[in-house]
């Protein structure tokens, strides 16, 4: 069952996965290798997304999974209180492992807990000023670096590489 290796647009840039889907189908004919041309290139920009990434929140002091508890807080909007339970579901992390994370937050004045007007039991982690002012920053600079990233990308391709990827990546997010 020998496939065509899938040759992109004319003109389109050669890469280093042109490379690698090209060696494996002279190794292994009998596969179809069309999705390494665009699963590998997602893997590929997802490492160099992350290094960017990296690089946005250090400039502000943040590690990535700092980044990722202080915008849920974020996005939560006025007054920036969560659960536990709800920064969990935002976050894709155990209970152990928000306890720490917040407590690690909490020692930097990033977040608070604070009792649950709801639940004499509960706690509510809540953004200080200074991790509202932190992650604010971080998330101009992280802009700033993907509007860049994406520089190469007239607006309509862009929206139709988001509309695609939606699409892979729906299933993976319902519940």
């Amino acid at each position: 069952m020998s496939a065509a290796v899938p040759q992109g647009q004319p003109g389109a840039p050669r890469d280093e996965v042109d490379r690698i889907v090209a060696a494996w189908a002279r190794e292994r004919p009998d596969l179809d290798v069309a999705p390494l041309s665009v699963l590998s290139r997602v893997t590929r920009l997802s490492r160099h997304l992350d290094l960017a990434r990296r690089q946005a929140f250090a400039r502000h002091g943040l590690e990535p999974w700092e980044f990722d508890v202080l915008s849920a807080l974020r996005r939560a909007g006025a007054p920036y209180r969560m659960s536990p339970g709800a920064l969990l579901t935002q976050t894709l992390v155990t209970s152990g492992t928000m306890t720490n994370r917040v407590d690690r937050l909490a020692s930097r004045a990033l977040v608070e807990r604070l009792p649950s007007p709801d639940d004499r039991r509960g706690v509510l982690v809540s953004l200080t000023d200074e991790g509202r002012a932190r992650v604010d920053a971080a998330m101009s600079t992280l802009l700033e670096i993907e509007r860049d990233l994406l520089a190469s990308l007239p607006a309509a391709e862009r929206d139709r590489l988001a509309d695609l990827l939606r699409t892979l990546v729906a299933p993976f997010d319902t519940p």
